[in-house]
């Protein structure tokens, strides 16, 4: 069918609607790789919630948006969405999704400047999926709409060090009887090099973690963590060679295998940079700072230049990193671990704050958004990436007497992807 693409959806697809006289008059269509404006001819398939999931069959009149795509993956990839999309355009797409989801929250009209991307080549971590086939063994993504990965020899969104370790991971695993069908291998660029963490689906033996000392000798790698395929194990240190560090505003934090980092270097910075800029510009003597999520400290030691940081987290190793590496700075943190999720701060605990920092996981943090609502916090400082639950959770600020939006900053740091994160900056009074 012939149809006109009405606007880009929260995945990156083009959305049109049923052209009328069919039964499905008035259906959305959700169409990958077409652009607000254009006029396509689609092919309908099968039904995606109200609406229906379509193939691009051909662009008619193209948008003065599309550009080429520069990855040779783009279309068969499932990393990448919108590659296809002009970066001003993706920009500014990406700022409407923050003023959309603060609109739905009960914030309407705040300016949100267009989104700053992470330039090409900068993303300092991979999830490669491994699958061993007759034919040898596959390291890349997982293709678009499947399970199942395809063998890259292409990225424009990773690290280059990251792409190099493709084909001598492929080398390596054929000959690694650990890998029988389906695994993983995690990396991340750390400051000391590449941190790998294997995941195979049958348990190493002592030639294999001869093989895996082999491996990262030849390829600089310090560290290489496994566990089993499927299972929620701790991952066992398989290879050491040196030190594993990753250094966040100056201090050095070891970080466990699989620990979370911003994605990007320049994106990292751009959060810290917002997350400051929303402080109060008048902090009191000795201010006390409270952060929620703390992770490793990536927010936590900047934030220790402006005042007392009391730094909360839930997961164990992040907790015990941080921890440790506050202790060996002398940094003005107090690092505790505690299930935020579970056991949120209650208004008592909040007391005395001159600002609260929360930078919760995708899932965004329901219930102790309602909380730091009701409480006497004067400001908030919201780190987003996902704007849905941003959304949610600003509802109870919007309807509580007082707050109002300060600043919103939409920050992309996953490149030619549909996600977006945003800081936004929540204060009481005029």
């Amino acid at each position: 069918m012939r149809v006109t693409v009405e606007a880009l959806g929260a995945a990156g697809d083009g959305i049109a609607r049923e052209p009328s006289g069919g039964t499905g008059a008035g259906r959305p269509l959700f169409i990958p790789f077409a652009l607000p404006g254009e006029t396509v001819e689609a092919e309908p398939g099968p039904a995606r919630g109200e609406g229906r999931a379509a193939t691009l069959v051909a662009v008619e009149t193209p948008s003065p948006d599309r550009v080429p795509p520069p990855c040779p993956h783009f279309g068969t990839c499932g990393g990448c969405a919108v590659q296809h999309l002009s970066p001003p355009a993706v920009a500014a797409w990406k700022a409407a999704r923050v003023v959309e989801a603060l609109s739905r929250a009960g914030f309407p009209g705040i300016a949100v400047e267009p989104a700053t991307p992470s330039p090409p080549n900068s993303r300092r971590r991979a999830d490669f999926a491994l699958r061993r086939r007759p034919d040898g063994i596959t390291v890349g993504f997982h293709a678009r709409g499947s399970a199942e990965p395809f063998d890259m020899a292409a990225c424009f969104v990773i690290d280059p060090r990251l792409l190099a370790l493709v084909a001598p991971l492929r080398a390596m695993l054929s000959g690694l009887p650990a890998l029988k069908r389906a695994g993983s291998a995690m990396v991340n660029l750390l400051d000391s090099g590449p941190d790998l963490w294997l995941r195979t689906d049958a348990a190493l033996t002592p030639a294999d973690r001869t093989k895996l000392a082999a491996f990262a000798a030849a390829n600089g790698i310090p560290r290489i963590a496994w566990s089993r395929e499927g299972t929620r194990d701790t991952p066992e240190i398989a290879a050491q060679s040196g030190p594993v560090q990753a250094v966040l505003a100056g201090n050095a934090v070891s970080p466990a295998p699989g620990a979370f980092l911003q994605a990007t270097p320049q994106g990292e910075a751009a959060i810290a940079a917002a997350v400051l800029a929303g402080l109060p510009k008048r902090l009191p003597g000795k201010p006390r700072i409270i952060e929620l999520h703390a992770g490793l400290g990536t927010l936590t030691f900047p934030l220790a230049g402006k005042g007392r940081v009391d730094a909360f987290e839930g997961a164990p190793e992040a907790a015990a990193a941080l921890h440790a590496a506050a202790g060996r700075a002398g940094a003005r943190v107090k690092a505790t671990r505690r299930d935020l999720v579970r056991q949120p701060l209650l208004p008592p605990e909040l007391n005395g704050a001159a600002a609260l920092v929360l930078d919760p996981p995708f899932a965004g943090a329901a219930e102790q958004a309602a909380i730091l609502a009701r409480s006497t916090v004067p400001r908030v400082i919201y780190v987003s990436c996902n704007p849905a639950a941003l959304s949610r959770d600003l509802v109870p600020f919007a309807r509580a007497p007082g707050w109002r939006v300060a600043g919103a900053v939409a920050v992309d740091q996953f490149l030619w992807s549909s996600q977006v994160e945003a800081v936004v900056t929540l204060a009481r009074g005029s």
